[in-house]
């Protein structure tokens, strides 16, 4: 839905990668809007969360589109379904993360968009951590970031 696990994990990188990266993000089914949950965590943690809104993977098929190096899926199955093919042909990983969106009540939902984030503060931090070595040196350490807990 590109409300939730996308938008926190491209506030991350935007915020811990500086300048080095350009981060999206963008789903398959995209809300109208961000989970007001998402945006509540990023500001708590004193990320803007200026850039966030939900939109389509469509919106980087295109031939002006930015091109991608590599494609992080954080949902919790799409290891397991079809994704787009990226112009380019990045390389792709998979970090899946349980859907905090899916909680209820406002306690849980707290809860499970501050695990969310810090799984996804973990991931993006081990990867701003690995050694600038060729992309294709550093698949294998980037997918088993996915691994992480």
């Amino acid at each position: 839905g590109n409300s939730a696990r996308s938008i926190i994990a491209e506030g991350l990188l935007r915020h811990l990668g500086g300048d080095c990266y350009r981060a999206f993000s963008d789903g398959s089914k995209p809300k109208s809007a961000p989970h007001p949950g998402a945006l509540a965590i990023l500001a708590e943690k004193g990320l803007d969360v200026g850039f966030a809104q939900s939109k389509s993977w469509d919106v980087f098929a295109g031939v002006d589109a930015p091109q991608m190096d590599l494609v992080i899926t954080v949902c919790g199955n799409a290891a397991d379904e079809t994704c787009p093919v990226w112009p380019g042909h990045p390389h792709m990983a998979h970090w899946g993360i349980d859907d905090p969106a899916d909680a209820s009540g406002a306690d849980a939902v707290a809860t499970a968009f501050a695990i969310a984030y810090a799984r996804l503060h973990d991931r993006v931090s081990a990867f701003l951590a690995l050694e600038a070595n060729s992309m294709t040196a550093q698949m294998d350490a980037i997918r088993a970031i996915g691994d992480m807990e």
